[in-house]
C-alpha cells in the first residue's frame, strides 16, 4: 500500500460529502460465513485515506461496510475507534454507524433497545465521529406504532453531545426494515419522521434518504428546518439531487462514491465553481454504473463495490465479509467491470483486466472480458 497522506484535503465548499466505504476483508483467516468478521486493517484504513485525499468525508460502519452482514459490532467498533484515530491524524471529515446490532437476536425491549442504542453512541461520541442513528432491525420489530419511534429517538436526541445524522434506510437495502417509523405506508412514515426533526432541530445535523424516490427525497427535503441537511442516500438518482432546485440540494452520503471517489471529486469541484452544468455532465454518465451495482436485489451491491476495489488495486483480493463475494453472479460482476471501464475508473486498466480473466478462469468460463452482448442495466 502507497504511504499515507499527512493530511486530508480539503472538503468541499458547496456540499458536505460522505463515501460509505467498504471493509477489506483478511483472505487468510480461517473464518466461516457466521464469524467472526476478520477484516484486513491496513488495506481497510489505506482505503479510507485514499477517500479523504479526493476531499470525500467518511461514513464509517454503515450498511457498505457490511454492518449486520458480515461486519459484527465488536469489529464495528474496532473499526470506528481505528478510522476515527486516523481521521484526526489527518483532519478527515468522519460519521460513524450507531445501531443496535449487538443485542443477541431474539426479540428485545424497547428498553433493551434504547440501552444498546446509548451503548453505540457512547463509543462513537467518545471516538470523535459524528454518529449516524441507524435504523434498527430491533426497533422495527418491537415498536407498536409511530409513538415509540419519537420516544426512543427523542431520548437518544436529547443526550447526544452533538447534533446527529438520522438514517432512514429502505426496505430495498435491507428487507427487515419494512414499516419503519411505525407504518408501511409512506407518507404517514414521513410525517413521523419529520415530527422527530421537529422536536429536536437543534440535535439534528442532517438526514441520510435512502428510499431510491427522487421526488420523495425533494417533497421530504423542502420541508425541513433550514439548519438541517439532507444527505443523499440515493444511489440512482443522485446528480440530480446533489445539483438540487431553485428551493435548495441535497448533500450526500452515498454507497457509490466508494467506488467513485475521483470523478465525484472531479464533479463537487466544478459545483463549487458555480458549474452546475458541468457538474451534471461530469456525474451523469456514473448512474448506470450505480444502477447496475444497486440493481435487485439492492442489499447486495456491496459484492460490485469490493470487485471494484479489487479492479482498481485497492487490495489485493476478492474475497467478503461472509463469503458476499458469491452474492452476485458472474455476468453482473463482468458489466460491471464493463461499465467502469468505460468511465475510466481504473488507475491501470491492464491490471484490472488481468484480475477480471483470472476471476472468470476460477468460474471455469470461457467468456472473454470484454462481451459485445447488450445486457440490460
Amino acid at each position: 500500500h502507497s504511504a499515507r497522506p499527512s493530511s486530508a484535503r480539503l472538503p468541499f465548499r458547496s456540499r458536505t460529502v460522505f463515501a460509505a466505504a467498504h471493509v477489506v476483508a483478511d483472505p487468510r483467516a480461517d473464518t466461516t460465513p457466521d464469524g467472526p468478521a476478520a477484516v484486513d486493517w491496513d488495506a481497510t484504513l489505506a482505503f479510507r485515506h485514499h477517500l479523504w485525499a479526493h476531499g470525500l468525508g467518511v461514513a464509517e460502519a454503515m450498511d457498505t461496510a457490511q454492518r449486520g452482514a458480515g461486519l459484527d459490532w465488536s469489529a464495528a467498533a474496532e473499526l470506528i475507534r481505528r478510522t476515527a484515530a486516523e481521521a484526526a491524524a489527518v483532519g478527515g471529515l468522519l460519521a460513524c454507524g450507531v445501531g443496535t446490532d449487538q443485542l443477541p437476536p431474539h426479540p428485545a425491549s424497547l428498553a433493551d433497545i434504547r440501552r444498546a442504542y446509548e451503548e453505540q453512541l457512547g463509543l462513537v461520541e467518545a471516538a470523535g465521529g459524528r454518529p449516524v442513528l441507524m435504523a434498527s432491525r430491533r426497533l422495527a420489530d418491537a415498536a407498536t406504532g409511530p409513538d415509540d419511534y419519537r420516544e426512543l429517538y427523542g431520548h437518544l436526541l436529547r443526550q447526544a453531545a452533538r447534533p446527529v445524522i438520522l438514517h432512514w434506510l429502505g426496505p430495498m437495502f435491507d428487507p427487515a426494515l419494512a414499516g419503519y417509523w411505525g407504518s408501511t405506508e409512506l407518507d404517514a412514515a414521513t410525517e413521523t419522521f419529520l415530527a422527530i426533526i421537529t422536536d429536536h432541530p437543534a440535535k439534528v445535523d442532517g438526514v441520510k434518504v435512502s428510499l431510491l424516490d427522487a421526488a420523495r427525497e425533494v417533497a421530504l427535503r423542502r420541508r425541513l428546518p433550514p439548519t438541517v441537511r439532507c444527505y443523499t442516500g440515493d444511489d440512482f438518482h443522485y446528480p440530480e439531487l446533489i445539483a438540487g432546485d431553485g428551493h435548495g440540494a441535497s448533500d450526500a452520503l452515498l454507497g457509490i462514491f466508494d467506488p467513485l471517489a475521483a470523478p465525484a471529486a472531479a464533479a463537487l469541484g466544478l459545483l463549487d465553481s458555480g458549474d452546475t452544468a458541468g457538474f451534471r455532465a461530469a456525474l451523469d454518465p456514473t448512474v448506470a454504473l450505480a444502477r447496475h451495482l444497486f440493481r435487485a436485489p439492492t442489499r447486495h451491491y456491496k459484492t460490485g463495490i469490493v470487485l471494484l476495489a479489487w479492479l482498481a488495486g485497492h487490495q489485493s483480493h476478492f474475497t467478503m465479509l461472509g463469503g458476499l463475494q458469491s452474492a452476485r453472479s458472474l455476468p453482473h460482476l463482468r458489466r460491471a467491470h464493463q461499465l467502469a471501464d468505460g468511465l475510466g475508473l481504473f488507475p491501470d486498466p491492464e491490471l484490472a483486466a488481468h484480475r477480471m480473466r483470472q476471476l472468470l478462469a476460477v468460474y471455469g468460463t470461457e467468456f472473454a472480458v470484454y462481451g459485445t452482448e447488450t445486457e440490460d442495466v
